[in-house]
């Protein structure tokens, strides 16, 4: 049976909390800059509600426990996007800390694979600019692949509503073509491990 989740909703069509994935969804899904959440306990959600989403998105997690496979000095990706296509956005966090590196969006009529895929290049980018060979956790074998191969196979089309997110895949592609970089591209076992340290922790 799969466990109950409850999701605080701080900005939607109406705030609140709500028991099902496809409640929240409806308050958040094409709302501009939505914030939203969910949470094991409805006592968490509902002192999470009261707290504000400042203290609970974007925020650190503790540096603890990290899995003995795991290699702290890395850093880890994951994007996050509202509907298919939907508002996109895509972050990169230090493994060990959780300390935000990076976040971009909100992007319009994005998807999520390609958000993953922008991710993972974003983080080289940012790594080779430091001189930095930490390695680049992603739990989207789509978008691992889409790297190795320099080659996006997305389905989204190419139009007026569209152009924000394939101008930025297309600079990601052409970084990849002229870039070489000592970083591995590393799959984060999510069953095994739980939900990366970029996760946005929406679903």
């Amino acid at each position: 049976m799969a466990k109950t989740k409850f999701y605080v909703v701080w900005a939607g069509r109406k705030p609140g909390i709500y028991r099902s994935w496809a409640e929240c969804a409806a308050q958040v899904n094409g709302f501009p800059r939505a914030k939203y959440k969910s949470f094991e306990t409805e006592r968490e959600a509902r002192e999470a509600l009261g707290q504000g989403w400042q203290q609970h998105i974007g925020v650190k997690p503790s540096p603890l426990s990290l899995p003995p496979e795991v290699i702290a000095d890395s850093w880890s990706v994951d994007a996050a996007c509202d509907g298919s296509p939907g508002n996109l956005e895509y972050r990169g966090v230090e493994t060990h800390s959780g300390r935000e590196l990076f976040h971009v969006g909100p992007i319009p009529n994005g998807t999520n694979n390609l958000g993953e895929f922008l991710a993972i290049v974003h983080a080289l980018s940012l790594l080779k600019k430091q001189g930095k060979s930490s390695s680049v956790y992603s739990d989207s074998r789509i978008a691992r692949n889409w790297v190795k191969e320099k080659q996006v196979r997305s389905k989204l089309p190419r139009n007026e509503q569209t152009t924000e997110v394939w101008a930025r895949v297309d600079q990601a592609l052409q970084w990849l073509e002229t870039n070489r970089y000592p970083n591995t591209i590393l799959e984060w076992k999510t069953e095994a491990w739980g939900e990366n340290r970029a996760d946005f922790g929406r679903k």
